[in-house]
């Protein structure tokens, strides 16, 4: 492959992990493919099998090695589905009605989130309640008492 496809390839990757949320995979791949893509250029390796091989080796083995360090380093205290665990206890508002178990809006951090009412009372739009935990890109909330 050509020495441009590699550093092309390696652009895309590095920008695909930009426009995704975290996770810090494709960041690899595409450092890899560059560093291919300069060792094709400066003559380093001359076979495609060997290209390849190098991609290969270069992507799994960073992976393996870095990515807990730059997760820990750069992806900050996230919960499973990507969102902060520190939210949990805040404040939030509500945007709109919500009955006991039902699923609804509320602000928080100058965002709207969806929420989850996890206690039995209903609350009502402007009320302040609690995130009593994260799920995914779900608060669930309870009554601020």
């Amino acid at each position: 492959m050509p020495w441009w496809l590699w550093i092309l390839v390696g652009a895309v990757l590095l920008a695909a992990e930009m426009a995704t949320p975290g996770g810090f995979f494709a960041l690899f791949f595409g450092v890899a493919a560059i560093l291919v893509g300069l060792l094709v250029r400066l003559h380093l390796v001359h076979s495609a099998w060997v290209e390849w091989l190098l991609f290969s080796l270069l992507s799994i083995a960073s992976l393996l090695l870095v990515r807990d360090w730059v997760v820990a380093h750069l992806g900050g205290n996230e919960g499973p589905g990507g969102v902060d665990d520190s939210m949990i206890g805040e404040a939030a508002i509500l945007t709109e009605d919500l009955d006991p178990g039902g699923v609804g809006r509320a602000e928080l951090r100058g965002t709207t989130w969806t929420v989850r009412a996890s206690g039995s009372g209903s609350l009502r739009r402007g009320d302040r309640c609690r995130v009593e935990r994260v799920e995914g890109l779900t608060l669930w909330v309870t009554p601020d008492r």
